[in-house]
């Protein structure tokens, strides 16, 4: 078995989608023309995104996130070669701040932003070898 999709119940698909695409440069790769469900072009795991109606229709529940309350139990990662540069550019470009860049004891560079449904983003560098 091999993992094939990440999806995040969101309020409006194509606003997160714009959103994801403004601030950390992931380019769009489908919008069902419902705008009820999109993906990112994020290599060979897919970042989705699927509206609380649909998601609720297909799995008879849904749990929103949002910027008014701590962060649900999951974040999403992104990898940069210059973390502290994508997180400052993150920033200014509209993702909430949740913690600043800091170094690990292990040598990698982690940070946190919020985006605009409340979803936690971690920003970091690469493990080192």
């Amino acid at each position: 078995m091999k993992l094939g999709h990440t999806i995040i119940y969101v309020n409006d698909v194509p606003a997160t989608m714009d959103f994801y695409e403004r601030v950390f440069g992931i380019p769009k790769k489908f919008l069902h023309e419902s705008n009820a469900y999109g993906e990112m072009e994020t290599g060979t795991t897919v970042l989705s995104f699927l509206n609380h109606a649909r998601a609720t229709e297909f799995t008879g529940t849904s749990s929103s996130n949002s910027l008014e309350k701590d962060p649900n139990a999951f974040e999403i990662t992104f990898i940069a070669d210059n973390a502290p540069a994508a997180y400052e550019k993150a920033v200014a470009a509209g993702a909430t701040p949740h913690r600043a860049p800091q170094q690990t004891p292990w040598g990698q560079i982690v940070s946190y932003v919020r985006d605009l449904n409340g979803v936690l983003v971690e920003i970091c560098s690469h493990i080192p070898k």
